[in-house]
């Protein structure tokens, strides 16, 4: 496929409140690089994460260039910050598992819109995942307790889910959305109390805000589709 064909693929199925949305979006932003004088880290790492979010959920391979360029900005934020937790799942987890991601896509995408085909998982595997994310949190929260971590249950919670966000993203499956749900709410909280105490991270705060709305948005539209299969 030439290149010119694949952006216009990429571009297709966009709806205007979509376009309407990222608009008012990267307006806020430019706002916060200007008057509130943001991380620029901060700053690309909000643009490209919300980026990556909205093109993922339109099931667009592209999706991907924009995660990884966004994984590199978060782990610098967390790193400063001492959340170490976000700062190794970004790094050993996300940024392998985007790259991994690129090729398992690359093998389930439709002819006609390039876009991926999505799945549904059923209820033993649903049951499955709830015990290993209840398990694996605790596990997360002990750890990041014992290295002095800043917000220990918050950052335990969001990095495990994340791990299983991630992997359902791979997989296709219309369940990464409620994980989403969930790591996106509590990223807003932990990043909120991080701006209240000082950091200089506004447009991390309305990324992870962006993001959870996105979430919502994106399981009723794979909801919807996958109903006509």
């Amino acid at each position: 496929m030439k290149i010119t064909e694949f952006i216009k693929k990429e571009l297709q199925g966009w709806k205007p409140i979509e376009m309407i949305g990222l608009t008012i979006v990267l307006v806020f932003i430019l706002i916060n690089t200007f008057v509130l004088k943001d991380n620029p880290a901060a700053i690309t790492n909000a643009i490209c994460g919300i980026l990556y979010t909205i093109i993922a959920g339109k099931g667009k391979i592209s999706c991907y260039l924009f995660g990884l360029t966004g994984s590199v900005c978060y782990i610098y934020l967390s790193f400063i910050n001492s959340l170490w937790g976000n700062m190794l799942l970004y790094l050993l987890y996300y940024i392998p598992m985007q790259i991994l991601g690129i090729f398992k896509w690359k093998k389930h995408l439709k002819k006609e819109s390039n876009e991926i085909a999505k799945i549904k998982l059923n209820i033993n595997q649903r049951f499955k995942l709830c015990i290993i994310g209840f398990l694996g949190c605790i596990i997360s929260i002990i750890i990041l307790q014992y290295f002095n971590d800043k917000s220990p249950i918050i950052d335990g919670i969001t990095t495990f889910l994340s791990i299983l966000g991630m992997y359902l993203t791979v997989k296709r499956a219309i369940e990464q959305w409620v994980v989403w749900m969930i790591v996106n709410g509590l990223s807003l909280l932990m990043w909120l109390n991080l701006v209240i105490n000082g950091t200089k991270a506004y447009s991390t705060i309305l990324m992870w805000g962006v993001y959870f709305i996105l979430a919502i948005y994106f399981y009723i539209q794979w909801e919807k589709e996958l109903k006509k299969i």
